[in-house]
């Protein structure tokens, strides 16, 4: 890809591909050619995912916190070219309120899981493949009752960087959002516009942002074959302001 050839017969492993930015990213790269592995705990989200894709899939379940369950689904899964995770089971609340199971899951998703991805599925990586996975904002600005989603973050930017040097030369990347309106807030009502505003307001960039944004930041971190162990950070400035 690195020669600007497009997604054209690539093989993409999308995990969490239920969620919102999981389906955003799976419908861009089958729109650009590419043939999708769709993974997530919800064969019924993922059904759903494959109905709005132009070109071939498959669906798989996978669930990040059991490695019976990753190993099956790398037996599944066969080569591919780049695996893409956005999966998170975030543990928001207050610290007293938190409950271990809850916490376990959340780094499961976001630090284990990823880690089990790697061990089962590197070997089965084309040349010049690469896993992206995603962190987050709150690693750069943890904020009261968000301890354990900037735990989770942070841990994911150190091991994007220590699995490029240990399963090189496959390449490994995060991408790292801010607040993008990607429907999550749907659930604030009548306060989500003026929280938005609020945010574009703080951001040097002066906007939130898009899934289309976190989609461009994929497909650079999959399309550069010199980017590896980095971060990339689409908050539109947010973690400076």
């Amino acid at each position: 890809m690195s020669d600007g050839t497009p997604l054209q017969g690539q093989r993409l492993v999308v995990v969490g591909a239920g969620s919102r930015t999981g389906r955003a990213l799976a419908r861009a790269a089958s729109a650009a050619g590419a043939a999708v592995v769709l993974a997530g705990p919800d064969p019924r989200k993922l059904e759903w995912t494959a109905g709005e894709l132009t070109g071939p899939s498959e669906v798989i379940a996978l669930d990040l916190t059991d490695e019976h369950s990753i190993a099956g689904f790398a037996r599944r899964a066969g080569r591919f070219d780049h695996l893409v995770s956005t999966a998170a089971m975030p543990a928001n609340g207050p610290l007293k309120d938190l409950e271990l199971a809850d916490v376990q899951r959340a780094f499961a998703a976001k630090v284990i899981g990823p880690m089990l991805l790697a061990k089962h599925l590197a070997g089965q990586v084309s040349e010049r493949g690469s896993f992206t996975f995603f962190s987050g904002v709150a690693a750069w600005r943890p904020a009261p009752a968000r301890t354990v989603m900037a735990t989770t973050n942070g841990a994911l930017a150190f091991l994007v960087q220590a699995l490029a040097v240990e399963i090189a030369p496959v390449r490994v990347n995060a991408v790292s959002p801010g607040i993008v309106d990607t429907g999550s807030w749907d659930g604030l009502g009548a306060d989500k516009e003026a929280f938005l505003r609020g945010v574009a307001e703080r951001n040097p960039a002066r906007r939130v942002g898009s899934p289309e944004d976190l989609v461009k930041a994929v497909f650079y971190a999959i399309d550069n074959p010199y980017v590896t162990g980095t971060v990339l950070h689409v908050d539109g400035g947010g973690r400076l302001a």
